[in-house]
């Protein structure tokens, strides 16, 4: 491919063809990579949660973050924040395991603030099954971890979604 040519999507948009490994990183053409996520994909809430929790269990926070992502841009509009700051935690846990530390630990404190100031107030944190403020914890306590200098496993350290969001 030359310099002037891009690969593009069946619309015409300019969208990388190169093949990605699990966290997300191109990898040269014709590599073995993983297979992408769909986009624009429109799941009920409890459906982006379990989605998303395959990918996150499976070492793939950049791949959940694009589910996330979809239900952000698809879903109910009282929901886009929530599913935002949903999506900035796995892009943290991506960037702290591909050893970004800086980057990684700057997302998951922004997707921390952004879940805590939801405001979801007697419903103890939750919203579709997921406990948001054990969600809070552990990107707060991974973000420290990251910026000490702790490397990081993504599919060891993938928050559990429902119920307490530990590895």
């Amino acid at each position: 491919m030359t310099e002037r040519e891009r690969d593009r999507d069946g619309e015409g948009r300019a969208r990388s063809a190169r093949p990605r490994d699990g966290l997300g990183r191109p990898l040269p053409y014709g590599a073995e990579g993983v297979a992408r996520q769909p986009e624009g994909v429109v799941r009920a809430p409890g459906l982006t949660v379990a989605e998303a929790q395959r990918l996150l269990d499976a070492g793939m926070p950049f791949h959940a973050h694009e589910v996330f992502e979809d239900a952000w841009k698809s879903g109910r509009a009282e929901d886009a924040g929530l599913w935002r700051g949903l999506a900035q935690l796995a892009v943290g846990l991506t960037h702290a395991a591909r050893g970004n530390s800086v980057g990684g630990a700057r997302l998951l404190r922004r997707g921390a603030g952004a879940l805590a100031g939801l405001g979801l107030g007697e419903a103890a944190g939750e919203a579709y099954g997921m406990d948001v403020a054990g969600l809070v914890g552990w990107a707060r306590e991974l973000a420290g971890r990251v910026e000490a200098g702790e490397r990081v496993d993504a599919a060891a350290e993938a928050p559990r979604l429902t119920g307490t969001p530990t590895a």
